[in-house]
């Protein structure tokens, strides 16, 4: 290699680094979902908010993909209306989202002694056992959530994806 190109080779290679340093400001900790790893921790407390306001702050730190945050501010939810399907299903999907099944599947037993039988009901314990890999569990529930509701765009991309995830899982 000449002078020249050995200086452009390592101009790329440090323009290259920056590049990539900058996509992940986080230090590369990134978790499988692409969200910070502290996103998925279960913190130890959270900020207080006003009763009235705990679900919503719930529904804001799941879309922010603060899942850790927003199982605690479900959990909340859930304390003050034991009866919220909404809350219930936030926090299972919350607590699907960073990992705890166990905590999750008692979430989703109490979500179903209100919205049972409802298509989001199957369509996140779908989500769920996706999540787990164990895609037999997911596409049953996927199918009763589109047996509900085959108009449904949220359980007709959720069948696409499984469809995605057995195609590549039969490859490998």
């Amino acid at each position: 290699m000449q002078r020249s190109e050995q200086k452009r080779a390592a101009g790329l290679l440090v323009l290259v680094s920056l590049l990539l340093s900058a996509c992940n400001a986080n230090g590369g900790s990134l978790s499988s979902f692409g969200n910070d790893a502290a996103a998925l921790e279960l913190p130890a407390s959270v900020e207080a908010y006003p009763d009235s306001q705990v679900l919503a702050v719930a529904k804001a730190q799941f879309a922010a993909g603060n899942y850790g945050h927003a199982a605690r501010y479900y959990e909340r939810a859930v304390e003050l209306a034991s009866n919220n399907a909404e809350a219930w299903l936030g926090l299972a999907a919350s607590y699907d989202r960073v990992r705890r099944f166990d905590l999750a599947d008692r979430a989703y037993r109490e979500a179903g002694r209100y919205v049972g039988g409802q298509p989001e009901y199957y369509n996140n314990i779908g989500y769920s056992y996706l999540l787990r890999g164990d895609l037999a569990k997911a596409r049953s529930n996927f199918l009763r959530a589109h047996e509900l509701d085959p108009s449904s765009v949220t359980v007709n991309n959720n069948l696409e994806l499984l469809r995605d995830n057995t195609t590549r899982a039969k490859r490998n």
